[in-house]
């Protein structure tokens, strides 16, 4: 596992003998196996991080991805290395997806000079543009023009590229959300739009201020293709978002994906989740999880092994180990950077 990264954007659309185009869903052994990877990375990395903040060891405000992981590597796996994600708040999934380096990852959560950001960013704001990662955001929905606008740029450049915006449910409220998608609609932009549907926003249950079940619904006042996908379903949601990649792709316009999740943390960590059961969670972890269910399809196929994936968990369990060690050993930034790329000076 080189420098640390588990998981990279790779496409899943390859062709597989001659004028015909290979579903996602048909993996290779090796491909079965970095989907798992990508997916047990995040899970692993998250459940650290759980860890570390309630251990006293981890400073700040975080946010846990645990339970979605089938959204982003879903996702991220029918990308390309010229094409670009933005994230949200809860953006360490989709960094790992998109093949962000997780020793960089922690050195920044730890606020380290060797982090992604030199320690500048944290959770909230991590990117890395070699990546394709354009950063995690604070403010929700405020990732969506930032992908029209990288969008854009790939339509006039005749790059080819996609660019995709991860953002919750409550941010398909927000002004940004309509805007965004009805200026990627008139522009028939090369984007994709992925609402992962997770239930609550926050502490407020979905249906509690908005009077939709099906958030898709709304892509029709832009004209624009929609999809739902069983976002704890990895295999589900590959191939419906390698369809709207494929749209994005040909000139045909953006799609609104909504992905069917569940989080298995608070909003933040110390959240007391006083909104839900802990019987919801669990039934949600023990018969829904997407580990489990890729695990379940793919040995039952014989695409895998059990014994290699055990093998795999504990790869990964070191790696991460090895980026905490390592971050926890790493400089602060110095004093004298305290104002280097924070501004831009004409």
């Amino acid at each position: 596992m080189a420098e640390g990264r588990a998981v990279g954007p790779a496409s899943a659309g390859r062709e597989a003998g001659a004028g015909r185009r290979r579903s996602p869903s048909e993996l290779s052994r090796e491909e079965a196996h970095d989907v798992y990877r990508g997916m047990r990375t995040i899970r692993v990395f998250e459940e650290t991080l759980d860890r570390l903040v309630k251990a006293g060891r981890l400073p700040g405000f975080l946010h846990l991805y645990s339970g979605q992981e089938a959204v982003a590597v879903g996702v991220c796996r029918q990308l390309v290395d010229g094409d670009v994600v933005s994230s949200t708040h809860r953006g360490h999934g989709h960094c790992i997806a998109k093949g962000v380096d997780i020793g960089g990852m922690m050195a920044e959560l730890f606020g380290r000079a060797t982090g992604l950001c030199k320690g500048k960013g944290g959770s909230m704001h991590i990117a890395d543009l070699e990546r394709g990662m354009l950063g995690a955001n604070g403010i929700v929905g405020a990732n969506m023009p930032l992908t029209v606008g990288a969008a854009l740029t790939a339509q006039v450049k005749g790059t080819g590229g996609v660019a995709v915006a991860f953002f919750g449910d409550g941010a398909t409220n927000q002004g940004q959300f309509h805007e965004a998608l009805n200026l990627a609609s008139i522009w028939k932009l090369p984007a994709l739009f992925v609402v992962e549907n997770n239930g609550y926003g926050e502490a407020t249950p979905m249906e509690h201020v908005t009077p939709v079940r099906d958030l898709s619904v709304r892509a029709g006042s832009y004209a624009m293709a929609a999809d739902i996908a069983d976002g704890m379903d990895y295999f589900d949601v590959a191939e419906k978002a390698a369809v709207a990649v494929a749209r994005a792709r040909a000139g045909e316009g953006p799609t609104l994906l909504e992905c069917k999740t569940y989080r298995y943390h608070g909003h933040y960590v110390g959240d007391p989740v006083t909104y839900r059961t802990a019987e919801e969670t669990t039934m949600w972890r023990t018969t829904r999880d997407p580990l489990m269910l890729f695990e379940k399809r793919a040995v039952a196929t014989m695409l895998v092994e059990e014994p290699s994936l055990r093998r795999i968990d504990r790869e990964i369990s070191a790696a991460v180990d090895a980026a905490v060690e390592a971050a926890e050993k790493a400089p602060f930034p110095d004093i004298s950077s305290v104002l280097t790329d924070v501004y831009v000076r004409g």
